[in-house]
């Protein structure tokens, strides 16, 4: 057994969801190569004295239900969601990628009305419930990734590794200097947008909830947003992947979309509901581990010098009145590799080039 495993899961089980005695924990994972993490895990709950519960998913399957659903489906489906969050205390999800693209034929009313119809218990479930995300690395990864197996399986054990509880110190002066702020103004290649970030709060991602982790998200208010982003990572969503997505907005709504590739889809998601065209989030990334994109949002918005702005639903804890049954993370990394570019607070420079430029945030570079 790799010690970084036991490591990882003991992380997971005492850090991250903090297992007490008699939680119900339901580990939900996607391919049986992912068994090592899930005995540590079953192992470490049981040592905590929770009760540890397992259910195996399998995207070709799922995707076979969803590709064939109707009303009555999508009702029995938010009825199984609704029993696992009124039964359940923890969750950990391990996803384990092996098709990006086995999703692609859901109908886009399909995923409207089964996020419509599953919105207020999955609000429930990751505002009130105790949770982790993670990926289990795969082969299609390491693709993603340019690296032989072996080699990301090691980077994605060092990236998941690292240490959380240090980071969370190290954050605390970002959080400070972002709630005090007003205004944002991020510049870069293709880029000039404005917002206002007034009153909202700022919060820190540190191995809580999603692993890798290292971020500080808050959120703008929903309709100070002008002018144009353009994103540098490619994006997965519904079975498709962008690449290079401009956004560009007046008074908060995206009035104008475009990528390299499949523009219909891309207009098709903004076209989801009213919240879609709408801004949930916005968040800095510092992960010192992830230094380029893989294409997996899960690391990719983690990236140390990156930022994520992102379409649709905003959290309950950094509320900005968006609705929507979307979010889409959308990451730009500023680093001079990528092109660059700067971000203000206030029209104060704090981040150049991907690195922070205040003296009592460089600890975060």
């Amino acid at each position: 057994m790799d010690e970084r495993i036991k490591k990882l899961s003991n992380t997971i089980v005492n850090y991250s969801i903090e297992v007490k005695e008699n939680d119900k924990v339901l580990i939900q994972y996607e391919s049986s190569m992912c068994n090592p993490l899930v005995k540590c895990l079953i192992k470490d709950i049981y040592k905590n004295k929770g009760i540890p519960f397992v259910k195996l998913l399998d995207d070709e399957i799922n995707s076979l239900i969803m590709e064939n659903a109707d009303s009555k489906t999508i009702d029995e489906m938010v009825k199984m969601k609704t029993y696992e969050v009124d039964n359940f205390d923890c969750f950990i999800r391990i996803c384990y990628t092996s098709n990006e693209y086995e999703d692609k034929d859901i109908k886009p009313n399909v995923r409207k009305e089964l996020g419509e119809k599953s919105s207020k218990i999955d609000d429930i479930r990751i505002n009130q419930r105790r949770w982790v995300l993670l990926n289990y690395p795969s082969v299609i990864d390491a693709y993603k990734a340019h690296m032989k197996y072996d080699d990301f399986y090691n980077y994605s054990m060092d990236v998941m590794n690292v240490d959380y509880k240090s980071m969370s110190k190290d954050i605390e002066p970002l959080k400070k200097l972002m709630e005090s702020t007003d205004k944002v103004r991020i510049v870069g290649p293709n880029t000039d947008i404005t917002f206002s970030i007034k009153g909202m709060p700022a919060i820190p991602c540190c191995g809580k909830a999603n692993i890798p982790d290292g971020e500080l998200y808050t959120a703008p208010i929903k309709n100070s947003v002008n002018g144009i982003i353009t994103y540098n990572t490619k994006s997965p969503y519904n079975g498709n992947i962008f690449e290079n997505i401009s956004l560009e907005f007046e008074n908060g709504k995206i009035i104008n979309c475009s990528s390299l590739n499949d523009n219909d889809k891309l207009k098709e998601i903004f076209e989801t509901d009213e919240g879609a065209r709408y801004i949930g989030e916005f968040s800095l990334g510092f992960n010192p581990e992830i230094k380029h994109p893989m294409g997996d949002i899960l690391y990719d918005e983690k990236i140390m010098g990156s930022l994520h702005f992102t379409p649709g639903r905003c959290y309950e804890d950094c509320d900005n009145g968006n609705i929507s049954s979307i979010h889409w993370d959308l990451v730009l990394i500023q680093t001079p590799e990528y092109g660059g570019g700067e971000i203000y607070f206030d029209d104060v420079l704090i981040r150049k080039d991907g690195k922070f430029v205040l003296d009592e945030l460089k600890q975060l570079n």
